[in-house]
Parts: C-alpha cells; structure tokens; sequence
C-alpha cells in the first residue's frame, strides 16, 4: 500500500472543508440556500414551479462558426419550456460566468440543457473548461457528489452512484456537421457503429456520476453542407414534446 495514502486522505479533507467554508464566506450563504432548495426538490418540490437552466456553449469563430443556429436553438429551446410551465434561466458560457453562482443554478434546477457546437467531434473548449470549474466547486462543496459511490463496507456499490443529483434531467442538444448517417453503421469509416450517445458520452458523463437521468442526444446534422433549419426545429419541437411533459 502507497505510504503516502492516508496522507492524500486526509488533503482531500481538509481541502473539502476549507473550500466550502470559503465559498460560504463568500458568497454570503449562497450555498445553505441552495442546499435548501435542493432539499426541497427532494421532498418531491410539490407545488412549485418546474426550473431549467439552458447553458448555450458556443464559441464564436468569426467567418467558421457565428454562433446564429445555436443562438436560435437556445431560444427555442427555453420558449418550449416555457411553454410548459417551466422557469427557464439562459446563461452564455462566452459572455463570462461566476463559478458559484452556476453551482448553485444547477442546484436550483430540475432539468439542465447544453446547446453547443460540435468543434472537433466534441465541446468547445470554453465549456469544458466550465466543466471543470464548475463541477469540481460542486465535488469540493459536496453539493454535488459526496464520494464516488464506492464503499468498503458494501462492495456491491459501484463507481459513479456517489451523485446528489437525483431526479434532475440532463439534455444535450448539438450542431454539427457530421451527417446522420455517420452514426449506428458499421460501415462507416470514422465512428465505426457508435451511436451519437456513445460518441459524446464524455459530455453527459459528468452529469450521469453526478446522479441525473440523461435523456438521448439531439443533433442537427450536416448543418455546414446540406442545412435543413426548419426540418430542424420541427425536429426539436417534437423532442421537448416528447421528453418534456
């Protein structure tokens, strides 16, 4: 066994509680009103209003990527919420962020949307750098994971149950360029049968670990050489009906 262990244990803990205890100097006990909230969501949230926070991760590439199609999906996407009883809060990665005051949206929130380009066959990298930033301040406060669900005393425990974010929803919706039938086709040369889920699992794992239901992956395919804008939204449309009652 590494000498060094109980060491890192012991770190981990301290650093654990010297970041929650300046969070909450900070930001005035911003986080014992947003562990309130989330307590509430769990005793069921009965009689109040649905929330939504729609996180539009574009970053603009000036005459490559202006951002328009994203801009117009958030929008759609926060309307049709709307339309269905939901409060919805809109944030932009690009136009800058305050990291607690994102720990505590996705605490206050019941579902959870990202719109955001394909660059690469993955995020900008602005949004995992949001990520980042705002996971590991939710992992330090354990608001939102306590541990990574393993246990010596009940090894049937797996990795990835240790999240605190039961009964949230969590929807990526993507623009891209790769056509639709790059995808589930054995045939195909760059994915090679993997699914649009599967190809993007490193953007909805983190969500998964943190215990929320991931709903299946929207895309608008092929929207640099065969743009299809109004099929779509009517596409979009169709999906919030179905995932969103």
């Amino acid at each position: 066994m590494d000498a060094h262990v109980p060491e890192r244990r012991e770190f981990l803990k301290t650093g654990v509680g010297f970041a929650s205890a300046v969070a909450l100097a900070t930001f005035g006990g911003g986080l014992a009103i947003a562990a309130s909230a989330a307590s509430q969501r769990g005793a069921g949230g009965a009689g109040r209003t649905r929330r939504a926070l729609v996180i539009n991760a574009h970053q603009h590439y000036p005459g490559i990527s202006e951002g328009r199609l994203n801009q117009t999906l958030s929008r759609v996407i926060r309307k049709r919420l709307e339309s269905k009883g939901y409060e919805v809060h809109v944030m932009e990665i690009a136009s800058g962020y305050d990291i607690q005051a994102e720990v505590e949206k996705h605490l206050w929130a019941d579902v959870i949307v990202t719109q955001s380009p394909a660059f690469w066959f993955g995020n900008p990298w602005i949004y995992k750098r949001y990520v980042d930033e705002v996971f590991t301040a939710g992992m330090m406060q354990q608001s939102f994971l306590s541990g990574d669900g393993r246990s010596r005393s009940d090894p049937s425990r797996q990795y990835g149950s240790g999240g605190k974010m039961q009964g949230k929803r969590y929807m990526l919706s993507l623009t891209m360029n790769s056509p639709k039938a790059a995808f589930d086709d054995d045939r195909q040369h760059l994915h090679r049968g993997l699914s649009l889920d599967e190809v993007f699992a490193s953007n909805t794992a983190n969500y998964r670990f943190c215990g929320a239901e991931i709903l299946p992956v929207f895309a608008c395919y092929d929207v640099v050489s065969a743009t299809d804008v109004d099929n779509d939204l009517k596409r979009l449309a169709s999906y919030m009906d179905q995932h969103f009652s």
